[in-house]
């Protein structure tokens, strides 16, 4: 069985040949964090607040080229003044990485040579399943879901992110 090429293509990605893997700096624990939740057609935003407590979802992009792919970014990262980003990294259930790994790291490593602020991969498991799971109990119909899928996914990244740089409770040391 033959199937006829997607009549819409996909744009190219943005990947630098990375022949390993790029450790980038630690965002600061202080001022805003961009979250970005990478995908082939789109991408969604989510930005914290300057004391990295709370995110909120700002926008749903769809991808168009390259060099207008980094324009939104570099807007969003002027727009807030952003600090640092949070880009999501796909793994399997089992912890292993995949293909789609490979390109977040690429993709990553592109905007760090472009931008230049400090990038953490964050783990997405079940990110976007989380946010099906929400708006379908919010009776959102599958289009409504489309318009808001990767800008929440990229808030719950980016929360969770923001929480796993929080001390444990109870880890605190006792006030006297």
């Amino acid at each position: 069985m033959t199937t006829s090429p997607d009549p819409s293509p996909s744009p190219p990605l943005p990947t630098p040949e990375v022949e390993e893997q790029v450790d980038f700096p630690e965002p600061p624990a202080s001022g805003r964090l961009l979250g970005i939740d990478y995908g082939d057609k789109r991408f969604g935003f989510a930005i914290s607040t300057p004391e990295q407590t709370i995110s909120s979802a700002i926008e749903n992009y769809t991808r168009r080229t390259s060099a207008l792919d980094l324009k939104r970014i570099q807007h969003w990262c002027e727009e807030y003044v952003v600090q640092g980003l949070v880009i999501g990294l796909p793994i399997h259930m089992n912890g292993l990485e995949s293909q789609k790994s490979t390109q977040c790291r690429r993709f990553a490593a592109w905007l760090y040579q472009h931008i230049g602020l400090p990038i953490a991969m964050h783990d997405e498991r079940c990110t976007t399943a989380v946010v099906i799971d929400h708006l379908i109990e919010l009776d959102f119909s599958r289009k409504q879901r489309k318009k808001k899928l990767d800008m929440l996914a990229a808030q719950v990244l980016l929360e969770s992110y923001l929480n796993s740089r929080q001390p444990l409770r109870g880890s605190e040391p006792d006030s006297v």
